[in-house]
């Protein structure tokens, strides 16, 4: 094998590598984003079924229960709301990013690689084949390693959406629930 093609083939993994490590820098950053999303949300709810505790404790009678309990539940679906939209927003900016790094570097990159790997292959004295099988190996590794980083991202971009779209279902008759129990509260 000649030294450009030896060249051609570690510039080529090199590149893989760059993008292999983009796009683990880009998930541990939506995995650190999404837990710290959900360390607040966690705090948030700890903290607002505290206060909602102590008001229920102090109600005097059934219907300032009934009352509370029915403007104390509003704040609650918003929340959820809120919460879902940002789980939401955060998964379609991984997904963005990881499409992006990928479209952008993966493709070029993978056709320099499967370039070098063919003339590595025809230019190989006998024996040097085995290593442009093992590169190409390595290529075909790379490349399914691709495939599965794209269908993650987009596997979780449509489990964010059913939840944000399961969420609004679920909001909608809580909060006309809450406004008939407020109103019957009222009476």
């Amino acid at each position: 094998m000649s030294n450009p093609n030896m060249e051609q083939l570690a510039a080529a993994q090199k590149a893989n590598a760059e993008v292999m490590m983009a796009l683990l820098r880009t998930a541990f950053n939506g995995v650190e984003r999404l837990t710290a999303l959900n360390m607040a949300a966690s705090r948030e709810f700890f903290n607002s079924t505290v206060a909602n505790a102590q008001q229920l404790m102090s109600a005097k009678d059934a219907n300032a229960i009934a009352k509370l309990n029915s403007e104390l539940t509003k704040p609650n679906v918003d929340k959820l709301m809120e919460y879902s939209r940002s789980v939401y927003d955060l998964v379609a900016e991984m997904q963005k990013e990881v499409t992006s790094v990928m479209e952008s570097q993966y493709s070029s990159f993978t056709k320099s690689a499967t370039s070098a790997v063919e003339k590595a292959k025809s230019a190989a004295p006998v024996g040097g084949d085995v290593f442009a099988a093992t590169m190409q190996s390595m290529l075909n590794a790379s490349n399914q390693a691709f495939d599965q980083m794209t269908s993650m991202a987009k596997q979780l971009s449509d489990i964010a959406e059913a939840n944000l779209q399961a969420a609004g279902k679920v909001a909608a008759p809580a909060k006309s629930a809450t406004a008939a129990a407020a109103k019957k509260a009222s009476k």
